[in-house]
């Protein structure tokens, strides 16, 4: 081809002779008489001798090459030239100096010629620098380092491309042919373009280090023989297609333009956008060259073997060539395309053969799930995260989605880097609007970016609660919620945590604000919370775990216990503000009115503080006032019902009898004047009318400014009305008539108090005086008041043998039995024990605690453990009987059973082998009946430490108990499970289906059964309202705060604090209790009477909120059996019948003077029976039915309790609030026979001998 053949050969002119007849051609054209008629088939330059513009039909394409070539082969001769004579220039300099450095050193001959070689380097130095800085500068140009080189970049790009595409288009015209570039659009077009290339090659060329080897680049040699045939062709006014399939080889760089876009940015993206380029560039560049050749034909043969193919029939060749198929319909004539085929068909196939499969491999390994979310306008979306498997997202979305709720208006968008097996798809598939997944992880920028976290309304972490190391997944939680926060510092995050220790790094985060709503919901504290109740009230774990789940009704017509049951199971916990109409009532009058009216029954309150701080308030008693706006937390079924505390009026509902008819009305709401308002606290206080009571007159209402000025609109919502009252009468003295002064009587405080100092200080609490006294040098509470302390103690002071166990005779305790050695995962036993030591409690009412269990395991966790008082540790193993009767299993008022070894065993059914074993060994034990006598009895001997009095007369006691258990399954037990289905081996009597739900069952149903499962759905109920955590953190934990935990990360014990007013005022909160109904002030309701009738009496005379009852199992059959098992029914309806042995779950109110009477017994002769009378609070009410007491066993346990008392000495005795009145035994007491009166005195001459319990109460 690159031959000198055709007419130059024939024609000796030359370059000047080819030119004249140009002319003479071009002037041949344009003379339309010419005699020379020109064919279609003329213009086909391969199948005519003679060339259209041509009379001679001479080819010119010759000299569209050698254009070309001159240019590539010249520069590379200059090229080489350059380097050779710098070579040898180099080479001569060098042997000039080395002449220079044998001369003799002469000092003056250097000094003289020092300056003249300075001089001759200044020159060059400032020329290199100027050269440099224009080789920088182009190099920064071509290189898409500025916006300007990008630019650059792309538009030689995207012209190369544009190029290749006018090729296209000519490639139908033929090979050679005449065109004028004055009439021919697409030549000036291409000659525009190629301008830009040979200024764009310039740019190259002066950026290139190695300029020999920019000359042989790809580019550069595509530039070579693309651009010099363009201004040749308008020089001689005819084209030739020849090389310019050339720029073809330009997609190469198709990959580098789209990072420069930056629109791939994953290695698997450009790679794959590599390969595809460097595949469709040499396919389309052999097809141009198959396309000249065969066209054009061979040479030496004239040109007469060509062929007439297009463009893309060489494009089908070759792919069939290269794919080894080969049909044969078309095929190569010319020899050079024959010789082309053969070496294309060696690299062809090699590339072929690896670059499709990888092709294909990477377009098939492309993540299914790998697009962007395309938000929604009006529509929230949220980010779920973390543990995503079939079970955690179909829990989570049975709770999220239930059909409870409002209308849920979010969609759920899970991204997780694994995608979902078919179980999962499917799922994701059957919630396909309101789901979608995304593979990616949260680590990762980017994939935050594509699920748009950014407007996100928050983002929730799963953990995966059956891992084996709990450390390592909170690790990766708090790294998930690092890289969030990180990228965008204001979202919202709540978080499953495994162990309570892990919460303290969250406060590291400094963007993590639990105050924006950022929620750590830590499972294992949760779970201690609820197991450490239900040892305060059995039962209680099952009804608040129901509560915060969302559970459909299931009907059952049978009267049946499940019936009951799942009535209760339909209760959830809602939020709502209260209407203006309960604005100035107090709690109990809102609570009452809630429950009668409404049919909702109101437990708690969100109350804000002058200071604007929100706390929730549960149960706050007749101290706080409603104020407008308040947020109520309500148990109700559904959350329809819950708006009629919203909607309700009392101007238009006030006489509905149907809560159903209970609407929004039309009138118009407006706030209540501070006059009326305080007027109608004021009379509800009084216990008047309006319009009888006289406690605001006209000359009240006519100072109301300066009543509004001295106490503000908040403040009056909030306090007593009524000590604002008095506040306002010692100010204005003519205010109130002498007679109402009389009634209202002196003021107790002076005038500078404040009206809630009274309320909440308890050195002013009536009945309190002594505490005036007390003693400041002694630490009694942690710093912040909510928990009993005690200064650490070692373990060896606590530990008990078995035979000290024996002889210690425990009663009304806690035994925890405890799986786990030194290699197991701390459960966090803190969490367990601070419910059990909250400060709400009286000392004397603590359940002492005791652990049996590995003393290797117990030793990793004393140190959270021993700052708390009245606990004792048993080494053993909870499967010994030994161990179990040394610890007087059989009178403990709660048995506990957990493992640290459960998420050790792959098998999920044998996960809770040593708990299942643990509480069928405890259920089959058998017990002497005479032990029920000891328990009657043993309050009067209990060693000190231990000791655990109770009233006699109060109807609240924490749980109770039959007098005697013979037998292991009376025993209270509740079993912490991991997998929910084993369940059914805990009760060997029960129908249970492998299969039913957990709730269904009759162990979780009775409180006996406690699965951290249960605790999935706090995140949904978090997320729809974030002060539903911190109510049942307040529930469950004992009055754990954000302080608290601040303080717990920084030491990791509770710190002791000294006893303030402040301190002491936080003991002042509800607790859970139950209340016993065949005794005491509601028996009469106890038998047949109202569930309703019992929750107002409550109410209004104890200020106790009922909530829920643990029936008996059997309390429903005409003839009751023996069985003792109870189940849980939430929130009953006022008309519920109740029973004699109905247990009522309730929030009672604290105490202030039920820790006074063991106080007084060092100095007072009165009974406790007697003092008890004079006491005013919820647990001093009058006996009535107390005649088979003995009183000789009374007068020994006041004689002992007053030795006790003296034996600690006055500095103590302020500090020792053991109430002789604190729970009821409720256990009939026997006479003590023989054989019991040597054991006790037995007991008493040996007591001495048991220094770790006896220790535990005077080193508090």
């Amino acid at each position: 081809l690159m031959a000198g053949v055709g007419g130059a050969g024939r024609n000796g002119n030359g370059s000047h002779g080819s030119s004249c007849r140009m002319s003479n051609n071009i002037n041949f054209n344009k003379n339309p008489d010419s005699s020379v008629s020109i064919s279609k088939m003329d213009l086909i330059i391969p199948f005519s001798p003679d060339v259209p513009c041509d009379n001679n039909g001479q080819r010119m394409w010759w000299a569209f090459l050698a254009s070309s070539m001159v240019t590539f082969f010249g520069g590379l001769f200059i090229i080489l030239l350059w380097r050779t004579l710098k070579y040898l220039w180099t080479v001569c300099c060098h042997c000039k100096i080395k002449n220079k450095a044998q001369k003799v050193n002469n000092p003056m001959n250097s000094q003289a010629d020092g300056p003249t070689k300075n001089d001759k380097e200044e020159a060059p130095a400032s020329e290199v620098g100027w050269m440099t800085s224009v080789k920088d500068w182009a190099g920064v140009m071509i290189s898409a380092q500025t916006l300007t080189g990008r630019v650059l970049v792309v538009l030689v790009f995207a012209l190369s491309i544009g190029a290749l595409g006018i090729y296209f288009i000519d490639s139908s015209d033929p090979i050679e042919s005449c065109q004028n570039f004055y009439k021919d659009f697409t030549l000036q077009i291409d000659m525009a373009f190629n301008v830009f290339f040979l200024l764009y090659f310039g740019l190259r060329f002066i950026a290139a280090n190695d300029k020999l080897w920019f000359w042989l680049e790809v580019n550069s040699v595509v530039d070579f023989f693309t651009v010099p045939p363009v201004f040749v062709s308008v020089y001689l006014n005819r084209s030739w297609l020849g090389l310019r399939f050339l720029r073809a080889l330009r997609l190469i760089q198709f990959s580098e333009i789209l990072q420069f876009l930056n629109i791939l940015k994953t290695s698997n993206s450009i790679k794959l956008v590599n390969l595809c380029s460097i595949f469709i560039s040499t396919w389309l560049t052999a097809a141009g060259f198959i396309h000249l050749v065969e066209n054009s034909g061979d040479p030496w043969e004239n040109f007469q073997n060509s062929q007439p193919l297009s463009y893309w029939e060489c494009v089908y060749l070759l792919m069939v060539t290269m794919s080894t198929v080969g049909y044969g319909d078309v095929y190569a004539r010319t020899t050079l395309g024959r010789l082309f085929m053969v070496f294309f068909i060696l690299g062809g196939l090699a590339m072929f053969a690896s670059y499709v499969p990888e092709i294909i491999e990477l377009i098939g390994n492309r993540k299914k799930y790998g697009g962007s979310y395309s938000a929604v306008n009006g529509r929230k979306h949220i980010v779920v995260c973390g543990h995503i498997t079939l079970e955690s997202v179909s829990n989570f979305l049975k709770d999220f989605l239930h059909k409870d709720r409002d209308d849920v208006n979010v969609e759920i968008v899970f991204l997780h880097n694994i995608s979902p097996n078919l179980e999962l798809e499917a799922l994701f598939k059957r919630h396909f609007t309101q789901v979608e997944f995304y593979q990616g992880s949260v680590l990762n920028p980017h994939d935050l970016a594509r699920v748009k976290i950014e407007s996100a309304d928050a983002c929730l972490i799963l953990a995966n609660k059956y891992c084996a190391d709990p450390d390592a997944e909170d690790a990766s939680n708090i790294m998930r919620v690092i890289s969030i926060k990180n990228y965008h510092p204001k979202i919202r995050i709540i978080t499953q945590m495994l162990q309570y220790h892990n919460k303290a790094h969250l406060l590291n985060i400094p963007s993590w604000n639990w105050k924006e709503g950022d929620d750590a919901i830590c499972l294992a504290e949760l779970k201690a919370g609820f197991i450490a109740q239900s040892c305060l009230a059995q039962g209680l774990s099952t009804m608040l775990a129901n509560l915060f789940s969302m559970r459909s009704y299931i009907k059952i017509e049978e009267d049946t216990w499940q019936k009951y049951y799942l009535e209760g199971v339909a209760n959830e916990m809602y939020t709502e503000y209260l209407s203006s109409a309960f604005v100035g009532l107090s709690f109990p009058t809102v609570c009452e009115l809630c429950y009668v009216k409404l049919k909702l029954l109101l437990i708690a309150i969100e109350y804000k503080s002058e200071q604007r701080e929100s706390s929730i308030l549960i149960n706050p008693g007749n101290h706080v006032k409603m104020q407008e706006g308040t947020l109520g937390f309500f148990i109700a079924s559904d959350a329809k019902e819950v708006k009629r505390a919203f909607f309700y009026c009392k101007a238009c509902h006030d006489d509905i009898t149907d809560p159903k008819r209970i609407k929004k009305c039309g009138c118009k709401r407006t706030k209540m004047s501070v006059y009326k308002r305080m007027k109608l606290a004021c009379c509800f206080d009084c216990g008047r009318s309006q319009h009888d009571c006289s406690c605001m007159s006209g000359s009240v209402h006519s100072n109301m400014d300066s009543l509004q000025r001295a106490f503000p609109l908040s403040s009056v919502s909030v306090h007593d009305c009524s000590t604002s009252l008095r506040a306002f009468e010692d100010e204005h003295p003519s205010t109130l008539s002498p007679k109402k002064k009389q009634r209202n009587g002196g003021m107790r405080n002076s005038p500078n108090c404040s009206p809630k100092m009274m309320r909440h200080d308890p050195l002013l609490i009536p009945g309190n005086e002594q505490i005036e006294n007390m003693d400041a040098n002694v630490k009694r509470y942690d710093s912040t008041g909510m928990f009993h302390w005690c200064p650490s103690k070692e373990i060896e002071k606590v530990i008990l043998t078995r035979s000290e166990a024996s002889m210690t005779v425990l009663s009304g305790h806690v035994v925890v039995c405890i799986f786990g050695d030194v290699t197991s995962a701390l459960v966090g036993l803190r969490n367990l024990v601070m419910p059990l030591r909250a400060s709400n409690f009286h000392y004397h009412e603590l359940k002492p605690i005791v652990f049996v269990g590995s003393l290797d395991y117990l030793r990793r966790e004393w140190e959270t453990l021993h700052n708390f008082p009245k606990v004792s540790i048993l080494p053993g193993t909870p499967l010994s009987r030994a161990d179990l009767r040394a610890v007087n299993i059989n009178l403990c008022d709660m048995c506990v059973i957990l493992s640290a070894n459960q998420n050790n065993i792959d098998d999920a059914s044998l996960q809770d082998k040593e708990c299942i074993l643990a509480t069928l060994n405890i259920k089959s034990m058998q017990f002497d009946d005479s032990i029920g006598v000891l328990q009657a009895n043993s309050q009067g001997f209990t060693p000190p430490g231990m000791d655990r009095s109770s009233p006699d007369n109060s109807p609240v006691h924490g749980l109770v108990r039959q007098a005697s258990i013979t037998t292991g399954s009376n025993i209270p037990i509740i079993t912490e499970l991991v997998n929910d289905s084993n369940v059914q081996f805990l009760d060997q009597d029960d129908d249970d289906d492998p299969d039913t739900e957990l709730y269904l069952t009759q162990p979780f149903a009775c409180g006996t059964a406690f699965a951290i499962s249960v605790l999935d759905s706090l995140m949904s109920a978090t997320y729809f309202n974030d002060n539903i955590l911190t109510l049942i953190r307040t529930l469950v934990t004992g009055g754990a705060t954000p302080e608290l935990e601040a303080l717990l990360a920084e030491e990791n014990a509770l710190r002791g604090g000294y006893s303030t007013p402040q301190t002491l005022a936080n003991r002042d909160r509800c607790r859970v209790a139950q209340l016993a109904l065949y005794d005491g002030p509601f028996a009469d309701l106890g038998d047949g009477g109202c569930y309703g009738d019992l929750f107002c009496k409550a109410l209004k005379t104890y200020n106790m909120l009922c909530f829920g009852i643990y029936r008996l199992r059997d309390a429903h059959l005409s003839t009751p059996g023996q069985c003792t098992k109870r189940y849980v029914i939430t929130n009953p309806p006022y008309e519920f019948e109740l029973v004699p042995t109905d247990l009522i779950f309730c929030l009672m109110q604290f105490d202030h003077n039920a820790g006074q009477s063991r106080a007084s017994l060092s100095h007072s002769s009165h009974s406790s029976h007697s003092s008890s009378k004079k006491s005013s609070s919820v647990h001093s009410i009058p006996a009535t039915n107390r005649q088979n007491r003995s009183s000789k066993a009374r007068e020994a346990r006041d004689k002992q309790n007053a030795t006790r008392m003296n034996r600690m000495g006055p500095e103590k005795r302020w500090f020792t609030d053991e109430a002789e009145n604190a729970y009821p035994k409720n256990i009939q007491i026997k006479p003590m026979s023989t054989h019991m009166a040597n054991q006790v005195n037995q007991y008493k001459s040996t007591s001495s001998l048991i220094p770790p319990i006896r220790e535990v109460e005077d080193e508090c």
